[in-house]
């Protein structure tokens, strides 16, 4: 190998570097921004931030799959955001939002733009593609290892 190959090669990693440290902050990023939006969501469904229905109504207490259903987004949100079993908790609420969009949604229409489930079904690729490619930056488990 020549010198000229061994500058070339570690340019290459430097750059590889650079974009992997830039895509993980990226990714940290996305995820603390989504989970924290998607925490809205759960604490509506306990009827904070005007409730279900705007006027501060909670759904019912223990009443399934409703109730639930905000307690489990709600604490999937903040595992997400914390970056705490962030994988198993975005596969969780994935199946959640594909639940809500297969149940709520697509009974009134089969397109999510006629059945108002843009946001269930939004929601549901976006916690897949989480548990998939994990937490990226800013995570405590991180902060903890340092």
């Amino acid at each position: 190998m020549t010198t000229t190959d061994t500058a070339a090669t570690t340019a290459r990693d430097a750059h590889a570097a650079r974009d992997a440290r830039r895509n993980d902050v990226a990714l940290g990023a996305f995820r603390i921004v989504v989970s924290f939006l998607f925490g809205f969501h759960g604490l509506m469904g306990l009827g904070f931030f005007g409730g279900v229905d705007g006027q501060g109504t909670a759904v019912p207490f223990g009443s399934w799959p409703g109730w639930y259903g905000s307690v489990i987004e709600l604490a999937g949100a903040v595992l997400v955001l914390l970056g705490v079993a962030a994988r198993p908790a975005a596969f969780v609420l994935s199946g959640v939002m594909a639940y809500a969009y297969f149940t709520v949604h697509q009974p009134e229409a089969l397109l999510p733009i006629h059945n108002a489930g843009e946001l269930a079904a939004v929601y549901s690729w976006v916690f897949l593609l989480l548990a998939v490619l994990g937490p990226g930056a800013f995570t405590l488990r991180r902060a903890f290892r340092r």
